[in-house]
């Protein structure tokens, strides 16, 4: 395994845990980027190391066109990764991070023979499900603009402000065109436990949706809900942080 480097504008250690034992990856929803996950550290258990993956097209990676399909996403990703995966390592992926996060699972397993000892899918629904709703990725710039105050999951100040949203849609645009694209290709499954989060008053994905996860992990499966919409990943994030740390020391003990 090559040595980690110093400095990856894809790989973003809020704070840097040698001692570290194993490593949490982190993968941010639409239009989201590494800074979701600056406080993580603080709040999950001293022996992991937080590390929050940057898409093109926002915070060190600003400079570099967002990418508009799936599979060119993880592709990047992967090998980006490889020096980072010397310790054993855990996914958490919310909304378009779930789905990242799968399909790099995937790939590492069939490409490199790695699997994640954890899957955290928080927010999506399981990618066997086919999207229903019309894409949003098409949309005029007003009608996305108004899907996103029925979203809930931007900022006022931002969605206020033209110049704000002049950066934030294209970058937007083409996570959704991510999403929208996406084809499932039905493979064996995980190896890998998997734990879902959802929320209770999410009107993007359903119980059932939550549910149907099961049938990609052979190993353990658990669904977890919290009273909060899509974005309960702010709203709840000390239960989050108590349920991660739970399954990350469950984890721990079967190594």
């Amino acid at each position: 395994m090559t040595t980690k480097p110093t400095f990856n504008s894809w790989v973003i250690c809020p704070q840097p845990n040698p001692q570290a034992n194993l490593r949490l990856f982190c993968f941010p929803y639409a239009g989201g980027n590494s800074a979701i996950f600056r406080a993580w550290p603080n709040n999950l258990p001293n022996n992991v190391e937080v590390c929050a993956v940057e898409y093109p097209g926002r915070g060190r990676q600003i400079k570099l066109a967002p990418l508009t399909r799936l599979e060119p996403l993880v592709e990047a990703i992967a090998p980006i990764l490889l020096p980072y995966l010397d310790k054993p390592f855990a996914f958490f992926g919310h909304s378009m991070g779930g789905l990242v996060s799968f399909e790099l699972t995937r790939l590492l397993r069939s490409k490199y023979s790695l699997t994640p000892f954890h899957l955290f899918i928080s927010a999506r629904r399981a990618p066997q499900i086919p999207l229903t709703k019309p894409p949003l990725y098409v949309l005029s710039d007003p009608d996305l603009i108004n899907e996103l105050h029925s979203l809930n999951g931007t900022p006022k100040a931002v969605l206020e402000s033209p110049e704000l949203m002049q950066m934030f849609l294209p970058i937007l645009r083409a996570d959704f065109a991510v999403l929208e694209t996406y084809i499932y290709t039905q493979k064996q499954p995980l190896e890998c436990p998997i734990t879902v989060f959802g929320g209770l008053q999410d009107q993007e994905v359903s119980h059932e949706q939550l549910q149907a996860w099961r049938e990609q992990t052979i190993a353990a499966f658990s669904l977890h809900e919290f009273n909060g919409d899509h974005f309960f990943i702010h709203s709840h994030q000390q239960l989050l942080f108590k349920l991660i740390s739970q399954e990350l020391q469950i984890c721990k003990r079967s190594w």
